[in-house]
């Protein structure tokens, strides 16, 4: 299945599959009615903490994606996601402006790892 990832202020594609938000916090200015979100999986997310430490600094990347890892570790939601990824395409949706250095380009990392695993 593919796993695509796009940013949530981006334009709905007819081939984006499932859509996924995996933000902990809903993005400012997107409607949830119109946001073409079919599934938001806050939970795996990154902490407040982990959050707030990383900052988007490109310098922490590497700390960043071990410690999220970490967190992640034994998660049901990561667990849903991973199983969600082998019955569907899918789109993993992030808000950051940072388009290299975001939880969802880890957490697809994560997830092509995990397939075969989980």
């Amino acid at each position: 299945m593919i796993v695509a990832i796009k940013r949530i202020y981006d334009k709905a594609g007819i081939i984006d599959g499932k859509r996924v938000l995996v933000d902990r916090l809903w993005p400012r200015g997107v409607k949830r009615s119109t946001s073409n979100v079919d599934l938001w999986l806050k939970d795996v997310a990154p902490s407040d903490e982990l959050r707030k430490w990383f900052s988007h600094e490109p310098a922490k990347w590497t700390e960043f994606k071990k410690r999220y890892k970490e967190e992640l570790n034994g998660s049901k939601a990561f667990i849903e996601l991973v199983h969600l990824v082998r019955t569907n395409d899918i789109t993993i949706l992030y808000s950051s402006r940072d388009d290299k250095h975001n939880n969802a380009i880890a957490l697809v990392e994560f997830i092509n790892k995990a397939k075969s695993s989980v």
